[in-house]
């Protein structure tokens, strides 16, 4: 088996990354950061989220494992006090593969180009300067104009994150959908929105309009923030592509969340 490790950077991680490295070579492992079977990222879900995006390309070829150094990572399994362990199994165990559901965002510009991104956790449509003003389609039919600071699109996994910091709903990762969330938006005699999230299935295009043009807005994809303009419309729904977790042990969603949010364990 071919794997690849990632780092936060920190001294830590990176002791922690040596230690795997040489304990997998020592196992006849072999290390490819091109065409990797597995990676593994050690920091947290930053780390994890940057290691996504850099193997997005081969999605269904490499598996995803996490390692968490400082705060408990959503994404992450093992802990250091497990290295050992984790590293055997690496080498003498095969693992369960656990995929979750991915977003896909297409921007199509007035330009009549598209440029399309996978979000593992969400994207947002925010502005700099002044509101959101945007009309919402769904499978084609308008739903609503939108006013308001802005609009957060979340993948199930990605709806603990920002999506429950705006009021959203928790959604498992075996429901295939986006969840589409508002951040402050405008409702009085004259502007009306829905004023609750809204959740899609894998079959249901949600799509952007600005309503005026030659608009500049902040897209976010995950960690990443891009400054966007000359946008006709922005597009997202439940990707094809899905991402592939190994799992060498039994981590429930729920126990998940638990642990995030609810246990007093730490």
């Amino acid at each position: 088996m071919k794997f690849s490790i990632t780092s936060r950077g920190d001294a830590k991680s990176d002791s922690i990354k040596a230690l795997i490295y040489q304990y997998l070579i020592d196992f006849e492992l072999d290390y490819d950061e091109n065409e990797p079977d597995l990676v593994i990222s050690v920091g947290g879900d930053g780390t994890f989220l940057q290691a996504f995006h850099d193997y997005s390309h081969r999605l269904d070829k490499t598996a995803f494992l996490g390692i968490h150094t400082g705060h408990l990572g959503f994404y992450a399994d093992w802990v250091p006090e497990e290295i050992e362990k984790l590293v055997i199994d690496i080498a003498k165990k095969p693992y369960q593969v656990v995929e979750y559901p991915l977003l896909s965002l297409t921007i199509h510009s007035n330009d009549n180009e598209a440029t399309r991104y996978l979000a593992l956790n969400e994207s947002s449509i925010k502005k700099v300067e002044g509101s959101v003003v945007l009309d919402v389609s769904i499978k084609g039919e308008h739903f609503e104009r939108f006013r308001g600071d802005g609009l957060c699109i979340s993948t199930p996994s990605g709806s603990t994150a920002y999506n429950k910091a705006l009021g959203g709903a928790i959604i498992h990762p075996s429901l295939a959908s986006v969840q589409i969330t508002e951040m402050s938006s405008i409702n009085n005699r004259v502007y009306r929105t829905i004023g609750s999230p809204l959740i899609l299935p894998k079959h249901h295009v949600c799509k952007f309009n600005p309503v005026e043009k030659n608009q500049s807005f902040l897209l976010t994809i995950d960690h990443i923030t891009k400054n966007v303009a000359n946008i006709h419309s922005i597009e997202c729904q439940v990707a094809e592509e899905k991402i592939r977790f190994a799992r060498f042990k039994s981590f429930p969603f729920w126990k998940r969340v638990r642990d995030s949010f609810v246990s007093d364990e730490r």
